[in-house]
């Protein structure tokens, strides 16, 4: 890792030098880079080449009655700017976070906390478009979260929109593809005690009432998520689910909602090498039987086997992964094989 200290806002931008010189800060920039080979079955592979490179920079510091503060800005995957998030951490209070990310704030970061060696098992090479809870974390929104309390926090997170939009500094949302959906909120509760891990959360995001089909009714979408790890020495042990109520317009061939379990086992042979199994069911219903969708539900199936080995700062990695009814598409089974090379600095 490479670590700037005591630079100051200065050394970013200059018209900051006022705040820089009485508040100095410290910024330290991350990343890696990773190549990947990757060998889909029953799919047009193309070139199996693929690198991936990207840097997290964060920025702290302190005010003057010691609360803290976190910049977090992420480049990933060729994006130009891809993650951002902003928290104020208050001594014995709690923190404030204001996220512009997908997986940070609310149930979001919650969708699949499977053990793995590597990656979730829907994350390798072999796209399956699962659907999976997010609650208000893939729309801009501001989160509480208590400090911990006996090994339990406690989050609330809001979005005044929950509309999927990321919006920049004086600008807002707008009117987007979700601008049927009104506001958001989350709650999530994570408790470790004696080194085993339960969380619970419940999302709900009202429907404009304006956007609502009088003789079709819509409801609101609620979503939650459960779930448990165990740690036994090496060896980490999970399961957990998740549910989404769609609350779409109540027609025949509406997707009424979602329904995930997953669980998944990984196991550290030594410091350098550990092996993980991964399993991950996703229920697509329907809001009544509907032939063209292969009936009421739709079930994709999805296991993974990995095996990483770090060498100081590289690790190779190895997963194999098989899928039925991917897309939700019945009787459409794919597998791959993942093979990747990891740098870290």
């Amino acid at each position: 890792m490479k670590k700037l200290t005591k630079v100051g806002l200065t050394a970013l931008c200059g018209s900051l030098a006022a705040i820089a010189s009485a508040n100095a800060g410290e910024m330290t920039v991350s990343g890696g880079a990773t190549a990947t080979w990757s060998s889909n079955s029953k799919d047009v592979t193309g070139n199996p080449i693929g690198l991936n490179s990207g840097m997290t920079f964060v920025g702290s510091g302190e005010l003057d009655n010691g609360t803290t503060f976190t910049l977090t800005l992420t480049h990933a995957d060729q994006d130009a700017y891809s993650v951002g998030s902003m928290a104020l951490t208050m001594p014995s209070m709690g923190s404030i976070s204001i996220a512009q990310n997908t997986g940070g704030n609310g149930i979001g970061g919650y969708d699949d906390k499977m053990p793995t060696a590597w990656e979730e098992t829907w994350g390798t090479s072999l796209g399956t478009s699962i659907d999976l809870a997010k609650g208000v974390s893939s729309s801009m929104n501001i989160q509480y979260k208590t400090p911990s309390i006996a090994g339990t926090t406690f989050a609330v997170a809001y979005a005044p929109k929950n509309d999927g939009a990321m919006v920049n500094d004086k600008g807002v949302s707008g009117a987007t593809k979700s601008s049927h959906l009104g506001a958001g909120y989350d709650i999530m509760v994570d408790s470790t005690i004696a080194g085993q891990n339960l969380f619970f959360g419940y999302s709900h995001t009202e429907r404009s009432p304006e956007k609502v089909n009088s003789a079709r009714p819509q409801t609101d979408v609620e979503e939650g998520v459960a779930g448990i790890i165990f740690n036994i020495g090496p060896l980490k042990i999970g399961a957990q689910a998740s549910v989404e109520w769609e609350g779409e317009e109540q027609v025949a061939t509406a997707v009424a909602g979602y329904k995930n379990i997953a669980y998944g086992a990984a196991f550290n042979v030594n410091d350098d090498l550990s092996i993980s199994y991964g399993r991950m069911e996703s229920d697509r219903g329907y809001v009544s039987f509907d032939t063209a969708n292969a009936g009421r539900h739709q079930i994709m199936e999805i296991t993974s086997m990995q095996v990483a080995y770090t060498m100081g700062g590289a690790t190779l990695k190895l997963a194999e992964t098989d899928a039925d009814n991917v897309g939700y598409s019945a009787g459409t089974s794919k597998s791959a094989t993942t093979i990747a090379l990891s740098l870290a600095f």
